[in-house]
């Protein structure tokens, strides 16, 4: 009885050295703990020349970062627009603030166990877009907020059709799919309201969304594993509620690009801090939302979801009214 005691005390010991230089092994492989240094950030102002100093008045900047002990980074453009992650130190913006200003630029740089370490650098950039009547339109004008709603009472207030060039030009519109007024499976969205605030200056555009409502297409909600077509709260989409700052750029997207549709306006609204319209298929291609036509009551716009594209009527007569 008493070797058998022994051996199992000795059996724990062993099993106890064995843990503790594993433990030991494993702080060797994951090394020191050293902030990132030596951070550089270079940044090129495309359209740069002996005229125009600050660009060429499209706003785009393309940055580079580099340091020692950094394995990613993050940009804040000091713009209000969203943080971006650059792996490689490698990322381009556009400022779109229209005419010259200065802009601080952090870049956060992380190391192991991802200790930060922050540079700044002011730039200067000349903005030309601007698109002043889309602005007026979502928001009544300097000083103003309006309130939107979905035009659940229309037909097309929800459309779906390709994001892939197709030669009758059907990627221009819902090619696949139009819902008719009052779309069975879309009623628990038909509730949420949009609210635009312009500042006194005109400088600031913002939205917030009144209710927590986050609509989740099949396809999309099947790839994040909730229920499709119907709707979410911040369970989901957690950055669904707030004040968002609203961003106008040039619209790239293969629909405005190929010039098929004259429908098409041009302008492209960027939502902050992962805001959107209700209609959710992720943070990053939901608040990118192009506008096709808009009036003072009524908002057609396109938001691409990979190979398809979304489309959304939105008016200011509230139709549950």
């Amino acid at each position: 009885m008493k070797d058998l005691v022994n051996n199992k005390i000795a059996f724990l010991l062993m099993s106890f050295l064995m843990i503790l230089v594993g433990c030991q092994d494993d702080d060797a492989e994951f090394g020191d703990i050293i902030a990132p240094t030596s951070i550089t950030i270079s940044a090129e102002i495309v359209g740069v020349d002996a005229n125009n100093p600050n660009g060429d008045g499209s706003g785009t900047v393309n940055f580079e970062v580099s340091s020692e002990g950094a394995i990613t980074y993050r940009f804040d453009f000091g713009d209000g627009s969203d943080v971006v992650s650059a792996p490689l130190g490698k990322t381009s913006h556009r400022f779109s603030q229209t005419g010259l200003n200065t802009y601080s630029v952090t870049v956060m740089a992380s190391g192991r166990a991802g200790i930060t370490t922050t540079k700044s650098m002011n730039i200067d950039v000349f903005s030309s877009f601007e698109d002043v009547e889309a602005q007026d339109f979502l928001s009544g004008g300097p000083g103003n907020s309006k309130t939107w709603y979905w035009a659940a009472d229309k037909p097309g207030n929800i459309g779906l059709g390709p994001n892939e060039v197709q030669a009758g030009g059907e990627h221009t519109w819902s090619n696949w799919f139009t819902a008719g007024p009052w779309w069975s499976d879309k009623l628990c969205m038909y509730d949420a309201e949009f609210v635009f605030t312009q500042s006194v200056d005109g400088k600031i555009l913002t939205l917030e969304q009144l209710q927590e409502i986050a609509y989740t297409p099949g396809d999309y909600a099947g790839s994040i594993g909730v229920d499709g077509d119907t709707c979410h709260g911040i369970d989901v989409a957690p950055t669904l509620t707030g004040v968002k700052n609203v961003i106008f750029s040039p619209s790239s997207s293969i629909a405005t690009e190929d010039g098929s549709n004259p429908e098409y306006r041009g302008t492209t609204m960027n939502i902050s801090d992962g805001g959107f319209m209700c209609w959710y298929v992720g943070e990053e291609r939901s608040g990118k939302i192009e506008i096709i036509t808009i009036t003072e009551s009524t908002l057609f716009v396109r938001i691409e979801e990979g190979p398809r594209a979304w489309y959304c009527k939105f008016q200011t007569d509230n139709p549950n009214d």
